[in-house]
């Protein structure tokens, strides 16, 4: 199993919510996610990311799968202009 971890953080915080949402609309639709958790900081502290996301898959074909899936490639356009950075970890479990 393959893990994947993604924090993000936004030019504007107030996006994070939304995001959460179009991100956690992925799970019924991309069949390559095995589990998926998003999660919003409730701390607010200078180091801290808007958003976690992630997600678990069977292998890393089906992990490159999920990143060419049309729902994902739609929710990352909307994504990726409203980022101020992101950090992403891929780790077996």
């Amino acid at each position: 199993m393959l893990t994947h971890v993604v924090l993000m953080k936004f030019a504007d915080p107030r996006d994070a919510p939304k995001a959460g949402e179009l991100l956690e609309g992925m799970g019924g639709r991309v069949e390559q996610i095995r589990d998926l958790v998003v999660g919003l900081d409730v701390i607010g502290s200078p180091v801290s990311y808007h958003l976690c996301l992630i997600t678990r898959h069977e292998s890393a074909e089906e992990l490159r799968g999920y990143q060419e899936h049309p729902a994902h490639l739609e929710v990352a356009a909307w994504l990726h202009p409203r980022l101020a950075a992101r950090a992403v970890v891929d780790h077996d479990s």
